[in-house]
Parts: structure tokens; sequence; C-alpha cells
């Protein structure tokens, strides 16, 4: 078994054995998604390096990559886009998390067989961006109104999205009842023991929580497979109705927290969470502008989970679509480095993290950037063979 093998199996063993077969699955699909797979291993190798860009320490959403930006219906019942995805969160340095995302546009631009040039270009360009951004010291955000391009198309169609439509794509109707479908690949049958207590629990949360939704009563739950990383993890769909207006439903997610990846590798003094749930919706709260509908956190026979209403599943740019449209490609990288900085910003200065002004500092200066945009080129290509490895192991079945 190779070293790498070896990695995959001790960080994924405490995770759900069929569910983490379909995790190996899916990272076999290309580079990038093995990337997404592997944020443990990034950080991992990243701890070891001893020539590093210093920087700031600040709040980062841990797994910054190309997908980890989309869509979502905020509690003001506004679609924004943002950082989506803060599992991983921590306070960290800055330079980690910019040398995560920026390591995924080599990645991901190779798997789209778009030009290497252009890949550098835009690399540049996100650190570029972020550095502007974060030097003037001001956070922004991009909702329909304030979007530009492809970002306000994809946008404008996430918001003309209507709760029917997914509601329509997540169920049946069985003996005249509207039932979570099972006819989904990403769904499937919980015993019967588990159901009744999960739906007991968010019924109890439903009824005692400020953040629950009012007036509802659970109606269906399945478990739910969703993502790249966190596949593996216990996740979980449920159908609220609501029982004061006709025909009216909620889908909310209920997904397992786990340490963030990054801790082992960090030395800097962490808060003393309740939870890893409450690590995860705090942060987010922190970060995103507005932040998701429904975000809460529970534990469920003492695990912590974190509840949200659920997002239309296709909530992220496709650049296979508009891989041949240059300008279209620069304006949505712009936007997602601007968005990585808002979010340093919005969170500077709480609990431990840099405050504005040291954060502006960073941002001013340019020596740290060409280091690291090395750094990020140099480790793309050993993910590359890291990712031939995987697929070795893959087809002879070592990871079985």
């Amino acid at each position: 078994m190779s070293k790498l093998s070896e990695r995959l199996k001790l960080y994924n063993k405490s995770l759900l054995p069929d569910m983490v077969k379909l995790k190996y699955e899916g990272m076999a699909e290309n580079a990038f998604r093995f990337y997404r797979g592997t944020c443990h291993i990034f950080y991992e190798d990243l701890a070891q390096v001893k020539q590093f860009p210093g920087s700031p320490s600040t709040w980062i959403c841990g797994d910054l990559h190309l997908e980890n930006y989309g869509s979502y219906k905020a509690d003001n019942k506004l679609v924004y886009f943002d950082l989506n995805d803060f599992d991983e969160s921590i306070l960290a340095p800055t330079a980690w998390e910019l040398a995560r995302i920026v390591t995924s546009i080599f990645i991901a631009f190779e798997s789209l067989k778009i030009e290497p040039e252009k890949a550098y270009n835009m690399a540049q360009l996100f650190l570029k961006s972020y550095a502007t951004t974060l030097a003037k010291g001001k956070a922004t955000s991009i909702e329909p109104r304030t979007a530009k391009g492809i970002v306000c198309d994809f946008l404008t169609a996430a918001a003309l999205t209507k709760e029917a439509d997914i509601l329509e794509r997540s169920t049946d109707k069985k003996k005249k009842k509207l039932v979570l479908t099972i006819n989904d690949v990403n769904h499937f049958k919980i015993p019967k023991h588990l159901r009744t207590a999960l739906m007991e629990h968010v019924q109890h949360w439903i009824e005692h929580s400020s953040d629950s939704p009012y007036n509802y009563k659970v109606k269906d739950v399945v478990f739910r497979l969703a993502g790249t990383g966190s596949i593996g993890l216990k996740r979980y769909l449920f159908l609220l109705k609501s029982t004061n207006t006709k025909n009216k439903y909620l889908l909310v997610d209920m997904k397992q927290s786990r340490a963030s990846a990054l801790s082992p590798y960090i030395a800097i003094k962490q808060p003393e969470w309740q939870s890893e749930a409450e690590r995860v919706i705090t942060v987010q709260q922190r970060m995103q502008n507005v932040s998701a509908s429904l975000l809460s956190a529970t534990l469920f026979e003492d695990e912590p989970y974190i509840l949200q209403e659920l997002q239309p599943v296709k909530d992220t740019i496709k650049f296979k679509l508009i891989r041949d449209r240059y300008r279209d490609i620069y304006q949505v990288i712009d936007d997602m480095a601007v968005l990585a900085a808002s979010a340093q910003l919005r969170s500077g200065g709480m609990n431990g993290s840099a405050i504005i002004d040291e954060l502006k500092t960073f941002g001013a200066g340019s020596e740290w950037q060409e280091p690291l945009l090395k750094y990020c080129f140099k480790y793309a290509g050993k993910v590359k063979k890291d990712y031939q490895q995987y697929l070795d192991d893959y087809k002879n079945g070592v990871l079985e």
C-alpha cells in the first residue's frame, strides 16, 4: 500500500464505510475531484514547508476552492453569491487559505483543458484582486443587483428558482401524501428506529429553538449524499410541512460536524467551542455577509450537527460551460477574490483574528504574492502525481 493510501484510510476510518466507498469512487473522476477530497493532505503537506510567506492570522473557511463558492438563500430571503462551505473553518494564517484556492485554480483549469497560461494569469488575478480588496479595508457582497457578467446571470436564475421546483425534485407523492423520494441517487432509506429518533429530534428543535421555523411538523427523512470531502459524514434531509399554511413545505439539511482537517497543524490558540457545529456556524456567520436560512447547531445522540434550509443542488459556477469565455472567467475569478478578502475583513479582530489595519497592511504589500504563486504552481504538480498514484491504488483495490 502506498503512503498516500495509508494517509487516506487513516483520515477516513471514522466515517461511514459504505459512503467512503462512494467518496473514493468520486475522487477517481479527475484530479480536481481528488483535490477536493484530500483537504487534510494539502494542509499536512503545507505544515511541513519551511519557506512559506508569513501572513496575519485570520478566520478562514479552510477548504476554499472554486466549487466552494456558490449561491444560497439567506435569512433575509435574498440570494447571495459567496463562500458557502465552512466545515474546515479555523483561525489560521491568511496565506494558507490563499494557497488552497490558488492551487485549485491550477488543478481545475487543467482538468477543464484550459491553457496553462490562462490558469497562471487567473491565479495572478486572484491574488491581485484579493490584495487590493484587503488593502481597501472594506468588505463587499454580491447579490443580483450588484453582480456582473456570468455571476449576475447565475444569481438571477437562482433567484427565480421556486421553492416548488426544489420540492418537486426532492419528493414523490405516495398515497396522496408528499414524501422524500428515494429514486434520487443521492437519497437513501434509513432504518425505522433511526428514522423515528431523527424525526423526534428535529420536531423538538422546531418547537424549542429560536433558529427554527415556526409552525412546522416533520413528515419524512432520508439519508442524503452531497459534496466530495464531506462524503462519509452522517447527513440527513427532512421534509417539513406547515401546520397553518396549506401545501407549504420546507426542506432542511442536517449534517454531522467533526474537527477541522487543519486542526492538527495549527499552533494558533482557538476558542473553546461548545461543539464542532458551533464552530462552523459561528465562523460562517462572521465571514458571510448574511447567513443561510435556518442556520443552527444541534446535538443528536451526542454528536454535533448543523441544520440549515436545503439549498439548490446546482449552486456553483460551472466552469466547464464557460471555459472558452475568457472575459466571463476573468470576472468570476475577480469576484471570488473580492469575496475571500471581504470574508476575512468581516471577521477581522474577532477571537484572535488580526484587526482590519493589520489585514490592510498585508494586502498593501506585494512581496508575498510571487512566492505564494510559485508554491501553488509547484504543489499542483504534486497533486497531479498523487492523483495518478491514487488511480493506481483505487483500480487495484487497495482502498477497499
